[in-house]
């Protein structure tokens, strides 16, 4: 449970960052870039030592390790795309809803077993994410609901991905705590040669603020992720389960956070759906 918690914590801390960083003029790539090295840093310093080698790429999980990375950089800078297209509220329900893949794909892979009032938890989550998120005044984009429809397709893919390695290749504890940090490694590698070509092209310039913004995301993404793979190895309860109350939860709080400290608008939408969120989560958990 404390994982399950230490996630949805970190994951509402970079919700509000997000939030964030555009009063402040940040250029998401810089930003993003800054993250991933400093995550790699993070996670190296948590573990006592640099774990990327020569002996990395012959590891049994450094192809998945090189997919994820890519899939990264690519994910933050397509919810950031989103974001700007639709508004903050579409481009979270399309990340969030995607719990539904990797939960289905939880119990068709891995026998994983849901009783009645589970699977009615999880039902009731799918409203509850839309409307404690929801925002009239955002605009239409021209899109209509590709992107968006993508953008679900895209997180509920990593996120079973994310299982899939956990369950065959990240059992011992140490390598939950290597694996991530090589992700890293791989999404900062392809950020650093963006930014460098954009730089070179100046069509961008570095600024210290992008940088500032990183280092303050990187330090709890990397625990994010570290405590998911932690979550989903966790025996106390089953993956569909951790994965379904970890994305409602951060939902959760992410939007009380957001009335608390930010003095975000609280809806008769949004308390409808915060409301919703606090009885699947209970159902789910039962």
């Amino acid at each position: 449970m404390i994982y399950l918690m230490l996630t949805v914590l970190l994951n509402a801390i970079l919700f509000i960052l997000f939030k964030i960083f555009p009063q402040y003029k940040i250029d998401t790539l810089q930003t993003i870039v800054v993250n991933y090295i400093t995550c790699v840093v993070t996670g190296s310093l948590f573990l006592g030592e640099l774990p990327i080698s020569t002996q990395s790429a012959s590891q049994p999980w450094a192809g998945w390790a090189l997919a994820m990375g890519c899939m990264y950089i690519g994910l933050f800078n397509f919810i950031a795309y989103c974001t700007r297209q639709y508004g903050v509220a579409t481009a979270s329900v399309a990340n969030k809803l995607s719990l539904v893949i990797p939960v289905v794909a939880a119990v068709l892979l891995y026998n994983e077993q849901l009783r009645t009032i589970n699977i009615i938890g999880i039902v009731i989550a799918l409203p509850a994410v839309y409307l404690s998120v929801s925002n009239k005044d955002e605009p239409t984009a021209k899109h209509g609901l590709l992107l968006p429809a993508l953008l679900f397709l895209f997180s509920g893919t990593l996120d079973t991905i994310t299982k899939y390695v956990e369950h065959h290749h990240l059992q011992d504890v140490r390598l939950q705590a290597v694996f991530p940090i090589h992700v890293f490694a791989v999404a900062a590698s392809i950020g650093v040669v963006l930014v460098s070509v954009l730089v070179l092209t100046k069509k961008t310039q570095l600024h210290y603020r992008h940088i500032v913004a990183g280092v303050v995301l990187g330090v709890p993404n990397y625990f994010s992720i570290y405590y998911l793979i932690r979550l989903l190895n966790d025996k106390t309860m089953q993956s569909a389960t951790a994965i379904a109350l970890n994305n409602i939860g951060i939902v959760l709080v992410s939007a009380l956070a957001a009335a608390l400290f930010l003095k975000e608008k609280m809806t008769i939408f949004r308390l409808v759906g915060l409301l919703l969120a606090v009885i699947s989560i209970l159902l789910i958990a039962f």
